[in-house]
C-alpha cells in the first residue's frame, strides 16, 4: 500500500481555505446563500409528498408512484460522499455551485414532465444535485468558521430544519391547490438563483488544483453499496417480502460491494473515503450517534402525524404543524448548545445529555394510547425534540473537528450519509413492526365481529374521511391498532437510542479548532482523540 505525500489538493496560494481569517460581515453575507440552499435541500420531499395524489391524477402511472421519491432519495444518498470528496480535491465553491445548478436543472425539468417516467428520471437528476447541497453548506461552514465559533450560526440551520418540516407540507398544499403541481418544482428556481448569486459574489475561497487521480473504483463500489442499502430498506416488507430473493440479493450485493470498497480504499493514493478517519474515536462515535439520530428522527416524523391524525383526530391538512412541538424543542436547545460551545469550548456533556433525553422522549411517546390528550403528546414531543437539539449540530461539529482540514468535505458528507442511511433503516424497520402490530391487533379486536357489507377494506388504505364513515367498532379497532403500533415503534426507538448513549460516553473532550492561542495544533488534537 503506497500513498503519495504530494498528491492531493494544492491551493494556488500559501493560505488554505480554512486558514484565511474571515470578517463577521463576510460570514453573514455568505450565510444568506447557505441558508437558502439548505432550505432547498430540506423542503423538496416535504413539498412533493403533499402533491403526489394530484401528480398521479394528471400523469397517470400510479404503479410507479413510489419511484418519484425513491429516485430522488437514491441519487441523493449515492452522490453525497462523491460531492464531499470532489470539494476537497477541486475546491468547495466550484463544486457547491455546480450542485446547485444541477439541482435547479432537475427541478425545471421535473416541472415540465409530461409523464411519470420523465418525472422519475428528472427527479433523479434533481437528487444528484441535492446530494451536494447539504454537504456543500456544511463543508463551506467548516472552511469559513472554526468549530469553536460555529455555535453562533448553528441555530440558523436548526431554524431552517424546523421551517422546512412545518412549512413544507403547507407550501406543497398551497402551491398545488392555487397554482398547479408543477410549481412545487418551479418554486426552487428563484430560491436557487438567489443562492447562486449570493454565494458567487460573497464567497471568497482560493482556487484549488489537484494532482491526485479520482478514485473511480471506490466511487462505483460505494455507490453500488449505498444504492443496495437504500433499495433494501425501501422495498423490504413493502414491494418484496424480507425473505425474498430480491431483498436477500440486495443485502448480499451491499455487503460484497462495501467489503470490496474497504479493500480498494486502503490501496489508492487519494481514497474516496479515507478509512483512517475511523481511527479517530470521536469521529467513529459521532458517526454511530448520527446514524441513530437519523433512525429515530425520520421514524418519528413518519409515525407521529399518523397517530395524531388517526387516534387523536387531528387535521391532515396542516400535518406539518403537528410536528411543531418537536421542532420547537429542537430549535431552542440547539440555539442554547451553540452559544455554550462558543463561549466555553466544552461539548462532551451534550452528546451524553442529548442521548439520555432522546431515549426518555422515545419512551414517553411509547406510553401514548387512545386516551392520550394532544397536550400530553405535545409535551413528550418537546422532550424528544430537545434530545435531538442536543445532537443534531454537535455531531456535525465533532465530525468536522475530528478530521484534518483537507478532509472537511469528506467528514461532512460521511456524517450526512450516516444520518441518511440511519433514516432509511429507521423508516423500514419501524414500518415493518408497525404494520405487523396493526394487523395483529385488528385480528384480535375484530374476531367474531360482523364485517361491513361488501367486506372490509384495509383501514390503512382509507382516507380519514372514509374511516370516519365506517362502523364505530371498526374505527375503535383501528385506533387501538395504530396506538399499539406506535407503542411498539417508539419503544424500539428508545432501545436503539440507548446504543447512542453508549457511544456518547466514549467521546473525548478534544480542543476545538479556533479555541485560541493555547489550543493544540489540529494534528495534535486528532492524535489525542485517536484510538
Amino acid at each position: 500500500m503506497s500513498q503519495s505525500k504530494t498528491a492531493g489538493p494544492v491551493p494556488e496560494d500559501k493560505a488554505t481555505e480554512e486558514e484565511q481569517p474571515r470578517s463577521p460581515r463576510e460570514i453573514r453575507l455568505v450565510m444568506v446563500g447557505l441558508v437558502v440552499t439548505m432550505l432547498l435541500a430540506m423542503l423538496d420531499n416535504l413539498i412533493v409528498g403533499t402533491a403526489m395524489p394530484t401528480i398521479v391524477h394528471d400523469l397517470g402511472g400510479a404503479e410507479h408512484l413510489s419511484w418519484v421519491v425513491t429516485a430522488y432519495t437514491l441519487a441523493t444518498a449515492a452522490s453525497t460522499p462523491i460531492w464531499g470528496k470532489l470539494g476537497d480535491l477541486y475546491g468547495r465553491k466550484g463544486t457547491f455551485l455546480t450542485s446547485i445548478v444541477i439541482f435547479l436543472v432537475g427541478s425545471a425539468l421535473s416541472g415540465l414532465s409530461q409523464n411519470m417516467n420523465e418525472l422519475i428520471g428528472f427527479r433523479a437528476v434533481q437528487g444528484l444535485g441535492a446530494g451536494g447541497l447539504m454537504v456543500g453548506v456544511m463543508s463551506i461552514m467548516g472552511a469559513l468558521v472554526p468549530p469553536r465559533e460555529r455555535g453562533k450560526y448553528q441555530g440558523m440551520f436548526a431554524a431552517v430544519m424546523a421551517l422546512a418540516t412545518i412549512g413544507g407540507p403547507l407550501a406543497g398544499g398551497f402551491l398545488t391547490d392555487h397554482l398547479s403541481w408543477h410549481w412545487i418544482f418551479y418554486i426552487n428556481l428563484p430560491l436557487g438563483v438567489i443562492a447562486l448569486a449570493v454565494v458567487t459574489v460573497t464567497l471568497k475561497l482560493p482556487k484549488i488544483r489537484s494532482t491526485a487521480r479520482i478514485d473511480y473504483a471506490g466511487a462505483i463500489l460505494l455507490t453500488v453499496g449505498i444504492t443496495s442499502l437504500v433499495l433494501l430498506t425501501t422495498w423490504g416488507g413493502q414491494q418484496y417480502a424480507w425473505g425474498s430473493k430480491e431483498i436477500l440479493g440486495l443485502g448480499a450485493l451491499a455487503v460484497a460491494s462495501l467489503i470490496a470498497f474497504c479493500y480498494v480504499e486502503q490501496r489508492v493514493e487519494e481514497p474516496m473515503l479515507p478509512l483512517s478517519l475511523f481511527k479517530n474515536l470521536n469521529f467513529t462515535m459521532v458517526s454511530i450517534i448520527g446514524f441513530i439520530v437519523g433512525f429515530v428522527m425520520f421514524g418519528s416524523t413518519v409515525f407521529l402525524p399518523l397517530f395524531q391524525q388517526t387516534v387523536q383526530g387531528a387535521s391532515a391538512t396542516n400535518s406539518g404543524l403537528l410536528l411543531m412541538p418537536m421542532m420547537l424543542g429542537m430549535l431552542v436547545i440547539s440555539l442554547v448548545v451553540g452559544q455554550v460551545v462558543t463561549k466555553t469550548g466544552k461539548y462532551r456533556i451534550f452528546p451524553i445529555v442529548g442521548t439520555i433525553v432522546m431515549t426518555v422522549g422515545m419512551y414517553l411517546l411509547s406510553t401514548m394510547g387512545v386516551g392520550t390528550s394532544s397536550f400530553t403528546s405535545a409535551c413528550w414531543m418537546v422532550v424528544l425534540g430537545a434530545g435531538m437539539g442536543f445532537l443534531m449540530q454537535i455531531t456535525m461539529l465533532l465530525a468536522q473537528n475530528s478530521a484534518e482540514l483537507k478532509d472537511m468535505g469528506v467528514a461532512s458528507s460521511t456524517a450526512t450519509l450516516f444520518r441518511t442511511i440511519g433514516g432509511s433503516f429507521g423508516v423500514a424497520l419501524f414500518g415493518a413492526l408497525f404494520n405487523n402490530r396493526v394487523t395483529d391487533t385488528m385480528k384480535e379486536m375484530l374476531a367474531g365481529k360482523p364485517l361491513p357489507p361488501g367486506g372490509m377494506k384495509d383501514p390503512s388504505q382509507m382516507s380519514l374521511t372514509e374511516l370516519r364513515q365506517q362502523p364505530e367498532y371498526l374505527q375503535d379497532a383501528y385506533n387501538h391498532a395504530v396506538s399499539n403500533g406506535t407503542h411498539t415503534v417508539f419503544l424500539l426507538g428508545a432501545g436503539v437510542a440507548i446504543i447512542a448513549l453508549a457511544a456518547a460516553v466514549f467521546i473525548r473532550q478534544v480542543p476545538l479548532r479556533g479555541s485560541g492561542p493555547a489550543e493544540k495544533p489540529a494534528e495534535a488534537s486528532l492524535e489525542a482523540a485517536a484510538l
